[in-house]
Formats: structure tokens, sequence, C-alpha cells
């Protein structure tokens, strides 16, 4: 076996393995979440406060366990969203086409992230402030940063200079990441908000609480990286198979 092979043999392993374990955790997580743990305080609200036309309270509902799932979903987002603007930074550095592939690849499992954070974010806005959409600051620069990863894609497809086109969509990609700490902030910067503050000073979990969440996260986290390996993968075997043709033309 060559050693091409032997590398290749055990980066598969080593994604199968991330997989499995991404895949046990998430499922531990749902099971103690929905099956076990004690229902979470909601939005801190001092106050009865309307929002949306809803008078919002601190409520305990059973919607409020979804947030086990959303957490680490919306966390994998930001946390990917960052690959985008650092391999970014690192092509235009080197201007090697490796890392407008990797900033592109991360920017796809980001948008996956994204969507489903806005689908379990409005589950839980649905049932909890009895609305599906609210512009509150989380949700608002949230539902911007989702604007802005569409908005990567749509700059890149209008542009046909390959070199260009890596440019452009790395400066704009740095530029767009931007609006993710700010999204994951605003909460504390911002008293009036009322999403909940999960990750706080003090904490908001407690036992087997935190667990859970703990778990989930880690393990989405795991399922994250497993999808962006495999579509980066993906993506440079497409891209090996199109220089063959090209040379084949030419």
């Amino acid at each position: 076996m060559s050693e091409v092979t032997a590398r290749r043999t055990r980066g598969n392993t080593i994604l199968l393995v991330m997989l499995g374990i991404g895949a046990v955790l998430t499922t531990i997580e749902l099971v103690l979440a929905f099956l076990f743990t004690p229902l979470v305080i909601g939005a801190q609200v001092p106050e009865a406060r309307e929002i949306g036309g809803v008078l919002v309270q601190n409520q305990l509902l059973f919607s409020q366990k979804i947030f086990y799932f959303h957490v680490p979903v919306a966390i994998s987002s930001f946390l990917v969203f960052f690959f985008t603007a650092y391999y970014g930074v690192r092509f235009l550095m080197t201007r090697d086409k490796v890392y407008d592939t990797r900033a592109k690849i991360a920017t796809e499992v980001t948008l996956l992230f994204v969507i489903l954070t806005l689908i379990t974010g409005d589950i839980w806005t649905r049932y909890e402030w009895g609305a599906w959409w609210v512009w509150e600051p989380r949700l608002t620069t949230y539902f911007i940063m989702t604007l802005l990863v569409i908005a990567y894609f749509v700059l890149r497809n209008s542009i046909e200079d390959e070199e260009r086109r890596a440019v452009y969509a790395a400066v704009f990609g740095i530029i767009a990441f931007l609006d993710a700490p700010i999204s994951f902030a605003i909460t504390r910067l911002i008293p009036s908000s009322v999403h909940p503050v999960v990750l706080r000073e003090g904490g908001g979990l407690t036992g087997l609480q935190l667990t859970a969440f703990l778990l989930g996260l880690f393990g989405m986290l795991m399922l994250a990286w497993v999808i962006y390996q495999m579509r980066l993968r993906e993506e440079f075997v497409k891209e090996r198979v199109e220089a063959v043709k090209a040379a084949l033309e030419g």
C-alpha cells in the first residue's frame, strides 16, 4: 500500500469515527433533553412585555427543549463561519487556490447550519413568544448574517474570472464574518434584548441540563467538521477532474 493510499485510509477512518461519535453524542443529548432534563427558564424579562403583539412572560414551556439542539447548531454556524474569514485571509496572503476552496466549503457548511438555526429558532419563537418572527436584536443580527452568507454565493456566481472571484469572495467573507461576533454578543450588549442568554457569567444551566447541552455541542461540532471534510474532499476531486479535462482538451 502506497503512502498516499495509507494516508487516505487513515483519513477515512478518522472521518467515520468522528461521524459516529458526533451522532452518538447528539442522540444522547436529545434523549436526555426530552426525557430527563428539567425545563429551562425562557426569555429573561423583568416584567411582562409585549413582543410582536404578544404578551411575553417567563414561561416554562416544553417547546424550550428544542434549545438543546438549536443552540449547538447556532454556535456551530458561528465557528464554521470563522473559517470562511480565516481562509479568506490566508488566500489574500498567499493567493493559493486551496484556501479559496476551503473558504467556499466553510461557507457552504455555514449556510447549512444557518438554515437549521433559523428553522429551530422559529419553532422556539412560535411556541415561546407566540410569533414566528420577532425583530429583536439577536434575531435581526442573525438574519443579517444569513443574508450575508447567501450574498457570498451570489457574489461568487456573478464573477467569471477565477482570480477576481477568489479575491472578492475572500474580502467579502472576512467582512461578512464580522456580523457573527456581533450577533453572538448582542444579547449581552443590549440589556433590552429578550432573547435568552444561555452562556453567561454564573451559568444559565445546572446539572443534567449542562451535561446534555455540552454533549450536544461537542457532537454537533464533530458533525460540522465531518460535513466540512467530506464536502472538501468532494470539491478537491472535482477540481482535479476538471484540471485533467482541461489538460486533455488543451
